[in-house]
């Protein structure tokens, strides 16, 4: 507990540079500028800054922890039902990787803000979409894969609106609202699994295959209810950092508010400039979340081990299992997010790397679990458990250590852009190791 008050305690804006040897060396020098004076931490920023990582990454996981629902929806194609989560992840990280690298080479005139609240009114608008089609549109599974994928391209546009303004709006606060909006992230990881099972708990059914369309429209509103809070609550941010331009955490002149009519014109850093720069940071990044894709593919299709009977306990049934199974994964990546606030990667920058590539033992891990219920090697729902909360910790810890590590290897100038290229880096990942996992059938 003491570490984490540490963490808290620490200074508010930050500035590192790189020994000029070595930009991915583990030793790094404070930087002689204007903005290394001690500041408090704002409990209010932390909590914007958090509840904007959540929504980012809600609309993503609501299509994963939903995944009983939509098996429900697409019962009359083969496959479809197969296939359905493997097509929402390739849409998803392909529109979502084009995005990114389309905003990213827009980053001399961009405007962080407008792009941030941009992507809160597309989640606004689409989750009350999916919220609809759950008791209004009757159609059959081949129409509701387009309602479903076209959802998909307006959340994975929004999502690349919202990392990309996000990670390059943040980086002017300081690491410790980085670390803010990565636990975020994990949050909405964690919300929407235990949101599904709730409604389904609360909305029984008689299929324990798949969840009723309450219990989904309930979901979806949940959704909504998010993006909108998170909207209001970033308009606060904007009113507040208006209001007091002394507290601007960029050069903005004290007579200028935080979202200028025109979008300021900033330094054009190239990608492969940073790249070289952040070389090892990037490629520990991409790797964590090209191999991360496993875990949505597989924990969709494995079910307990447990014979399915009328008697089997609901907790066990595949309506209640999957989202479970989701929860899970997603609290150790939430604990590894968390973690990182106490214990940061220091040593050289090549190790990171080193340690998400070993991270494909997971992999086989989860082929070896009861996939489809068509058997185990360990015959145990416990260890199926606890390999994915180990998978969800290695994510979350070694993710977050490289993105809160980055701006500390650049120039002050450079970091706005940083946070657009390391999220970029992460949308590479996940676009390829969702191909990946749609290739090999998994």
């Amino acid at each position: 507990m003491d570490r984490i008050r540490k963490w808290f305690s620490q200074r508010e804006t930050q500035a590192y540079t790189a020994l000029p040897s070595d930009p991915d060396a583990s030793t790094l020098t404070p930087a002689d500028t204007d903005d290394s004076l001690p500041g408090p931490v704002s409990k209010f920023q932390y909590f914007v800054f958090c509840l904007l990582g959540c929504a980012m990454l809600w609309s993503w996981n609501m299509f994963m922890a939903c995944a009983t629902y939509f098996q429900r929806r697409f019962d009359g194609s083969d496959f479809l039902l197969t296939n359905f989560q493997s097509l929402i992840l390739v849409f998803s990280t392909m529109t979502n990787l084009i995005g990114s690298y389309w905003l990213s080479k827009r980053q001399a005139t961009a405007d962080y803000p407008r792009r941030i609240w941009l992507s809160l009114v597309f989640n606004c608008g689409l989750t009350a979409v999916l919220a609809a089609s759950t008791v209004m549109w009757v159609v059959g599974p081949a129409s509701y894969i387009v309602v479903v994928l076209l959802c998909v391209v307006v959340a994975a546009w929004s999502t690349a609106l919202s990392q990309n303004g996000v990670f390059a709006f943040v980086n002017t606060f300081g690491g410790v609202y980085m670390q803010a909006v990565m636990t975020g992230q994990a949050i909405a990881g964690v919300l929407p699994a235990i949101a599904q099972i709730v409604t389904v708990v609360l909305v029984p059914t008689n299929d324990s295959q798949a969840a009723s369309p309450k219990s989904a429209f309930l979901y979806f509103l949940t959704a909504t209810f998010i993006s909108a809070l998170s909207l209001l609550l970033f308009f606060a941010l904007l009113a507040r950092h208006s209001d007091t331009p002394a507290k601007l955490p960029t050069d903005t002149p004290a007579t200028a508010p935080l979202e200028a009519p025109t979008p300021p014109h900033r330094k054009e850093v190239g990608l492969w400039t940073l790249f070289k720069k952040l070389r090892y940071l990037a490629t520990a990044l991409w790797l964590t979340f090209f191999v991360t894709m496993a875990f949505p593919v597989y924990t969709q299709v494995i079910v307990s081990v447990r014979p399915l009977t009328p008697d089997t306990p609901r907790l066990f049934t595949p309506d209640v299992f999957i989202p479970l199974s989701f929860l899970i994964w997603n609290l150790g990546d939430l604990s590894g997010r968390i973690l990182c606030g106490v214990y940061q990667w220091r040593g050289r920058a090549e190790g990171l790397a080193l340690l998400a590539l070993a991270r494909i033992v997971f992999v086989p891990a989860l082929a070896a679990c009861n996939v489809r219920g068509e058997g185990a090697l360990v015959d145990s729902d416990l260890w199926y458990w606890l390999v994915q909360f180990a998978f969800g910790v290695s994510s979350g810890w070694i993710g977050s250590c490289a993105m809160i590590r980055a701006p500390e290897v650049v120039e002050k100038e450079e970091r706005e852009a940083v946070g657009g290229f390391m999220g970029l880096c992460l949308v590479v990942g996940l676009a390829a190791g969702s191909a990946a996992s749609f290739w090999l059938g998994a």
